[in-house]
């Protein structure tokens, strides 16, 4: 296999370079991975760091279509991915909704779909993790053999045990369509217990499903979507131009897309997120380039607006109340997502909200979610005015204690307020320091702590 070959020789020599100038930051500057995109949500103050690049490390290496994997470079994106690996006819296990998540980000982050249910989170279909450790190494994790620790307590931990430089992933095989039902409730109890049932039985209607997720657009009105694969479509949708997925939702109780669409359905208008740039506006939309209507570029905006502080200012000159950024992703039990519903609605009321169920398929260090437990993950990205007297933090330190309170958990992407001792009890303090302690003892990576909550 000679283009196999040469792209491992690039891969070798790409990792060569990262380590040598990991070698050469000096000890008082914090490195970090300079990436062409991000979908973190934790804006940082100015800091003395050291980038290193990863422009050479975004290939697919190889995908073997015989043994339905996939050989990848850390900062490759699901977009480039899925396009090597559906000529084939196989795709990840679960494909993070947007397109330039990449597989690394995905690892030792979090990221989630509608095959969680199923297939749980996708570092639960890695095979080997090839690693620059804090402390210089280049080491060849797995689930089993010297670095099983490692393997383990990478997830979650958001690059402050190292980074994946090769990743081996395992491949699922698909159909060139998608069928979708649209199932309306009126009622959030109902919704979920039939989410459940749904993702137990793996069937609806007598048909086995693939997918399943599922939007609030108020408490009467909510919609489980299940997804079938299909070898033919009488039709397929396109919302890649002037039609809007998620408010089709709401409008036929059946649809059919193709596999691709599917995957990146949510990333033309980023959920529902592109409203906040009028790109839902019809003349704006049909005059916008389609290669723009994408989540990366409404990342771009929203990080220039962080940067400059644009909203603050339009907000000052008409006097409107100070706005709370809450962008977060919650898992919460199927059999209490009702209830945490009910507290966001009255306390938040956001809308829509997006909710997807997960399945954990095994234990992970450092986001213990109990194996063969379906939760729902709630994900809602947007503003919200503060209550008089209140400041910055005061909602989202309103839905960690709900989160908690209910035994659900939360991704770590975005903004987090937790005091330490209670951080390190939530994310198992018990289980990181030593796996840190043995592969950055110098500490020259910051620790999930300081990264995470005090964004540095």
């Amino acid at each position: 296999m000679p283009e196999r070959t040469a792209s491992m020789t690039a891969h070798i020599k790409a990792v060569e370079q990262i380590r040598d100038s990991y070698a050469a930051i000096p000890e008082d500057a914090a490195p970090r991975l300079a990436k062409a995109t991000t979908n973190l949500f934790r804006f940082r103050a100015p800091a003395k760091t050291a980038a290193l690049s990863a422009r050479d490390l975004d290939q697919v290496i190889h995908v073997d279509p015989v043994t339905m994997t996939a050989e990848v470079q850390g900062m490759t994106t699901y977009e480039n991915l899925v396009d090597a690996t559906l000529p084939h006819g196989l795709m990840p296990y679960v494909v993070p909704q947007l397109k330039t998540i990449t597989l690394g980000g995905a690892v030792t982050g979090l990221g989630i779909e509608s095959s969680s249910f199923r297939d749980g989170l996708p570092h639960e279909s890695v095979e080997e993790l090839e690693i620059l450790t804090g402390d210089g190494r280049i080491v060849v994790a797995r689930a089993e053999g010297e670095h099983a620790d490692l393997f383990r307590a990478f997830p979650n931990s958001y690059g402050t045990l190292g980074y994946a430089l090769r990743i081996r992933i395992k491949l699922a095989r698909v159909k060139p369509y998608v069928k979708l039902t649209h199932i309306r409730f009126g009622d959030a109890d109902k919704c979920m217990l039939a989410m459940q049932e749904i993702c137990e039985s793996r069937e609806h209607d007598g048909e086995p499903i693939d997918f399943v997720d599922g939007t609030f657009f108020s408490p009467d009105e909510l919609y489980v979507t299940v997804g079938s694969f299909s070898d033919r479509a009488p039709y397929t949708s396109d919302y890649t131009g002037m039609r809007i997925y998620y408010q089709s939702i709401r409008s036929r109780a059946r649809d059919w897309l193709t596999v691709r669409d599917y995957l990146w359905r949510w990333d033309t208008d980023w959920f529902w997120c592109s409203r906040a740039f009028g790109v839902q506006q019809p003349l704006v939309r049909s005059l916008l380039p389609r290669r723009w209507m994408r989540s990366d570029v409404y990342r771009r905006l929203v990080g220039l607006d962080q940067r400059y502080g644009l909203t603050a200012r339009i907000d000052r000159w008409r006097n409107n109340p100070v706005h709370e950024s809450v962008i977060q992703d919650v898992e919460v039990p199927v059999e209490r997502g009702a209830e945490f519903l009910e507290v966001f609605h009255r306390e938040v009321g956001m809308t829509p909200v997006w909710m997807c169920p997960l399945r954990a398929t095994g234990e992970w260090s450092l986001y213990p979610l109990e194996p063969g437990r379906l939760y729902v993950n709630f994900g809602f990205w947007g503003m919200v005015p503060l209550p008089r007297g209140q400041y910055d933090g005061y909602h989202n330190r309103l839905i960690e204690r709900a989160v908690h309170a209910l035994d659900g958990h939360k991704s770590l992407y975005s903004t987090s307020f937790y005091g330490r001792e209670e951080f390190w009890r939530l994310y198992n303090g018990d289980a990181y320091w030593p796996v840190k302690s043995a592969y950055d003892p110098g500490g020259r990576l910051l620790d999930l702590y300081d990264k995470c909550v005090r964004a540095r």
